[in-house]
C-alpha cells in the first residue's frame, strides 16, 4: 500500500475505530493550535504520521500503531498538567493511549492547548 499523501488519507487507512479516535485526537489538536494562534492550522503527513503544523514549524504529531496512539513530541508540561499526562508517557517526549482503554481527549485538548501556547511565545520571541 501506498504511503498517504494527506492526513484524511492517513486516517481512513486505520479499522474504523482507531480511524474515529484519531479524528477526535486530531479535532483536539487543531482547535488547541488554532486557540492558540488565531488560525486553522496547515496539516500534512512528516515522517510517515500525521502533523498539525504551526508557523510554519510542527506543533504536534499524532499516530495510529497496532496497539496504540502516540502524540509526539510532548515537552515537560507546567504542573498540573505534566502530572495528569505522566501515566501515558512511554519516552522522554512521546505518550501513548492504548487501543484497550478510554483515550482521554479532554486531556489531549489541554497539552496540545499548552505546547502550541509555547510554540505561540517561542515564535514571538524568534
Amino acid at each position: 500500500m501506498a504511503a498517504a499523501a494527506t492526513v484524511d488519507e492517513y486516517i481512513a487507512g486505520f479499522p474504523p475505530e482507531v480511524a474515529a479516535r484519531l479524528t477526535r485526537i486530531r479535532a483536539e489538536i487543531v482547535g488547541a493550535v488554532t486557540a492558540a494562534s488565531g488560525e486553522a492550522p496547515e496539516q500534512k503527513m512528516r515522517y510517515g504520521i500525521a502533523a498539525v503544523m504551526l508557523g510554519g514549524r510542527y506543533a504536534l504529531h499524532f499516530a495510529g500503531w497496532k496497539k496504540h496512539i502516540g502524540l509526539y513530541p510532548v515537552p515537560v508540561l507546567p504542573e498540573p498538567l505534566e502530572s495528569e499526562i505522566g501515566p501515558y508517557r512511554s519516552e522522554k517526549d512521546s505518550v501513548v493511549f492504548p487501543h484497550t482503554k478510554d483515550v482521554p481527549y479532554q486531556l489531549i485538548g489541554r497539552a496540545a492547548r499548552e505546547i502550541a501556547d509555547e510554540r505561540v511565545r517561542q515564535t514571538a520571541e524568534d
